[in-house]
């Protein structure tokens, strides 16, 4: 076992290079979601969504002594159970880890539908980091006219595809640095997907303080 000193505050699964690229990003702006400077470590699962869901828990017994926290993250999209709820799919997650040795130093977060969900909003940065700065139309009308976007929606409603389609469009290869750079830029506040605020409240209750 390390020592006090030597140990991760955290350890992070992931489904894939994207979301790991999210995670870093957010995670280097502790100050953005109330959180202390952590020390952490990010993996991605081999077997990507599945994997993340059936076997996270083997995967990260052997950080149960060497971390203080861990979280495993995925999308409920390609998972295998999408019929059940995103909570019901953390449940089951969190009732492997627990058993596997975290106890109730470990959280599952299921993304509904899928990451993209989370790098969506009215910041002008998205359309920065999409290549689509001083297109016309802008993007958000962009979006409307191809029916991703409806009435007062700041998300589309196929995150993951407005992502591919918007990026074809700005001729902008698709690459997982596009997703640190959302996750550096883009402002945290406003967003209300419930997997991210399951995402912040877990990483507030074991790292926050007050700024």
């Amino acid at each position: 076992m390390n020592s006090e000193q030597d140990r991760y505050d955290l350890v992070v699964l992931v489904a894939d290079k994207n979301m790991e690229n999210s995670i870093k990003g957010i995670l280097e702006r502790p100050e953005s979601i109330r959180i202390k400077k952590i020390k952490s470590e990010i993996y991605t699962h081999p077997h990507r969504d599945p994997g993340c869901r059936n076997k996270g828990h083997d995967y990260l017994r052997p950080f149960v002594n060497s971390c203080r926290h861990a979280l495993v993250i995925l999308d409920k999209e390609g998972c295998g159970k999408e019929k059940l709820t995103r909570e019901a799919l953390e449940n089951e997650i969190e009732d492997h880890l627990k058993i596997s040795g975290w106890g109730d130093r470990a959280a599952a977060v299921v993304i509904d539908p899928e990451l993209e969900n989370w790098l969506w909003s009215d910041s002008p940065e998205v359309e920065f980091v999409l290549g689509w700065k001083g297109k016309n139309p802008p993007l958000r009308r962009w979006l409307e006219d191809k029916g991703f976007l409806s009435g007062n929606s700041v998300k589309p409603s196929q995150p993951k595809e407005a992502v591919e389609s918007a990026l074809r469009i700005a001729n902008k290869p698709r690459s997982s640095s596009i997703f640190y750079q959302l996750a550096k830029a883009v402002s945290l506040k406003h967003c209300q997907d419930p997997a991210f605020l399951k995402f912040k409240t877990k990483l507030f209750q074991w790292f926050g303080q007050k700024f």
